[in-house]
């Protein structure tokens, strides 16, 4: 189950990023934003139970500045 929870996680960052990539989302829309927080959580989690600390590190990064940018959005605040 470990493998299937990786590629979700995987695939969820990776669509955002083709997409924004393509024109096709812009890097301030909601769903590029969830796209992130939700894709970046799962690695997160999944990096802390295998203790991958290099990878927490950075999903947790990813995590909170793509929940940064859901809180500008949902306060209508530009994201810098």
């Amino acid at each position: 189950m470990g493998i299937i929870v990786q590629v979700l996680g995987s695939l969820l960052i990776l669509i955002g990023f083709v997409f924004s990539q393509l024109g096709k989302l812009k890097t301030t829309s909601l769903s590029y934003l969830l796209l992130n927080a939700i894709g970046a959580l799962i690695l997160g989690i999944d990096a802390f139970i295998g203790k991958q600390w290099g990878f927490v590190l950075l999903e947790g990064v990813w995590s909170i500045v793509a929940i940064h940018g859901l809180y500008n959005y949902f306060n209508k605040k530009e994201v810098k």
